[in-house]
């Protein structure tokens, strides 16, 4: 087998260089998702789920991507091909999900649309990130890659945090950072284009730099035989059989770890848009409750009269003076419009400007379709059932229309209703997503994960000092643990920079030392699959997470309350505390007995 060359400083930069535009990507997923999801209307305790959907393709995509390309060669190489299908989608997906709330879907749709694209996205980033991890086993020689994953790290971490901060970066530039309901403000839009962008200039960049071997020369430096019979590799039930102890430990560690980072990536932005950012919430209806049924779709109707669309109470007019005036429109001091097409109008800070069943503030005149009402003291808006004495006819319609002027109403179930006063509204209070307090958080969650990025980069670079291995391990994962639980209740949100810097430390520990410990245990031909076998100990905690989430979330709710996603924060906390302590069962292969090696802190994003 003929030996690799060394390569120039710039030839190694050239085979990672791309993996910054991908990790930008990457970041912008991994922090504004669950804030996408929020804008466009999913409910807290779906968020959860929607993540399983990144660890799942991570799961299926990386090994799929390592096995074809290794019998893939064309006029492009053997790695590059998949760089280049895996980044053109991204390209085109970066520049879709971010406007799943501007097309004009429902919710719904809108949500479904969402869905679709992150899973696109999350294929495609795994598609193109995996390439410039083999082409460094490829085309460069044991003296060399760990120098070549520094600098793969340092470009990863680069990328990571260019990413995190480009939505606040453009707030302070002075892009808005608010938009109306259910739309995805345009610093988070525009923080997708740029992502976009760049990640095909890297990619442009790779294509041109980077020169693959072609197959004979690879064989000669790879030792492989063309004529020669391959061996038989054992199945994958077999390998897992006979695993040393350490693979089945560390992956323990590695369990109660990637669940807590799971928890951290749903529900950190709720979190401190909650507790530090004191974001407004907002009520919704999701039904009528009548002799303990609850009767709810996107539209309710009253006699064909629509009182509910989409969570919004319709108004039926205004009560002034001790009379009700019937009316669609409101206008309150000459120019305020606080009512339109029976339905109250929300402020520049996505606020309703009036509360039903509460006397309408500051009144100097007041208006009911173009009529002026002389006498307005007290005047309250008011609903559709609170003017229905008696029976009525309620309807439940999944789509609604306007055809010629006319309201047409499909996918319609009707019941007829004995009393109107024994009826409720049944209904959910969320954080508000369109005010400037939760859009003024969101971006500050991205600068918290840049400060955890360059908090673990300074970690990783103690690590190797530490004479116990295990010590230093579980010493970060207990730092980490403090860091969740102190993000549970910290109101401050400069302080909550010291709470993602320990984050950071867990981190760093966390990609550090699970692959080195079980390289060290691993003999045989056979560390290739065990390392793609353990990926699994990475992805299956984040899909047990996300299925659970919602779930556990759920048992702390109360019907209706406003979610309480900081206990799981305290829950994420505790179960990489667990970890931490589940470092000590670690049965070490050779190296137990040596000094830690340094392994490079490779944002080893899935």
């Amino acid at each position: 087998m003929k030996t690799k060359p060394d390569l120039g400083f710039w030839k190694l930069w050239n085979l990672s260089f791309g993996f910054f535009g991908v990790q930008i990507a990457y970041a912008l997923q991994s922090a504004n998702v669950s804030r996408i999801f929020t804008t466009i209307g999913a409910d807290p305790h779906d968020l959860s789920y929607f993540w399983i959907l990144p660890p799942l393709m991570g799961l299926i995509v990386q090994p799929v991507v390592g096995i074809f390309s290794d019998r893939t060669w064309n006029r492009f190489g053997r790695r590059l091909p998949y760089l280049i299908l895996g980044a053109t989608i991204a390209v085109i997906v970066m520049c879709l999900l971010p406007n799943a709330g501007s097309f004009h879907f429902q919710i719904s749709g809108a949500i479904l649309f969402g869905l679709v694209a992150l899973m696109m996205l999350d294929t495609s980033i795994n598609m193109a990130m995996q390439p410039f991890k083999m082409l460094v086993g490829d085309m460069v020689n044991e003296k060399q890659k760990s120098k070549a994953y520094s600098i793969q790290s340092f470009l990863c971490n680069a990328g990571s945090v260019v990413g995190f901060i480009f939505p606040i970066c453009l707030g302070w530039l002075g892009m808005k950072n608010v938009a109306p309901t259910g739309v995805v403000p345009p610093t988070v839009v525009w923080s997708f284009y740029i992502g976009a962008a760049i990640l095909l200039v890297c990619v442009v960049y790779s294509l041109v730099k980077i020169k693959e071997w072609p197959p004979q020369v690879y064989n000669e430096y790879n030792g492989i035989s063309d004529t020669a019979e391959k061996q038989k590799s054992p199945g994958v039930v077999k390998l897992l059989v006979k695993a040393p102890s350490t693979f089945w430990t560390v992956g323990l560690v590695q369990f109660f770890c990637w669940f807590a980072f799971l928890f951290l990536w749903t529900y950190a932005t709720n979190t401190v848009a909650h507790n530090a950012f004191k974001t407004p919430t907002t009520t919704s209806v999701v039904g009528i409750n009548y002799e303990g049924r609850t009767y709810g779709a996107n539209y309710l109707l009253i006699d064909n009269t629509p009182i509910v669309d989409h969570g919004k109470v319709m108004v039926a007019g205004v009560e002034a003076g001790g009379e009700f005036y019937s009316g669609g429109t409101v206008v309150i001091n000459g120019t305020d419009t606080i009512v339109r097409n029976h339905a109250v109008v929300s402020n520049d800070e996505g606020i309703d400007k009036v509360n039903f069943g509460s006397p309408i503030p500051d009144v100097l005149s007041l208006t009911v379709d173009g009529v002026n009402i002389s006498n307005f003291s007290g005047a309250t808006i008011m609903d559709y059932l609170s003017q229905i004495k008696g029976a009525f006819q309620l309807t439940e319609a999944g789509i609604m229309a306007e055809k010629d002027g006319k309201v047409t109403v499909e996918d319609a179930t009707s019941y007829t209703i004995g009393n109107a006063a024994a009826c409720s509204y049944e209904t959910k209070t969320i954080l508000n997503s369109a005010t400037t307090q939760y859009n003024d958080a969101g971006n500050w969650v991205g600068l918290l994960y840049a400060v955890q990025a360059l908090g673990s980069v300074c970690w990783a670079l103690l690590l190797p000092r530490f004479r116990s291995r295990k010590l230093s391990y579980s010493l970060s994962l207990l730092l980490a643990a403090g860091g969740f639980l102190m993000l549970a209740f910290i109101t401050n949100k400069w302080i909550l920079f010291v709470s993602f810097v320990l984050i950071g430390c867990g981190w760093a520990a966390m990609l550090a030392w699970p692959f080195t410990i079980l390289t060290n245990s691993l003999k045989g031909g056979n560390i290739g699959t065990y390392l793609g076998l353990f990926n699994g100990t990475i992805t299956i905690p984040q899909i047990v997470a996300a299925l659970a989430g919602g779930w556990i979330l759920s048992l702390m709710s109360k019907p209706g309350a406003l979610a309480p996603e900081y206990l799981m924060m305290m829950i994420a906390g505790i179960a990489i505390g667990i970890g931490a302590l589940c470092v000590f069962i670690i049965k070490e292969g050779d190296g137990e007995k040596s000094d830690p090696v340094e392994t490079p802190a490779i944002s080893e994003e899935i």
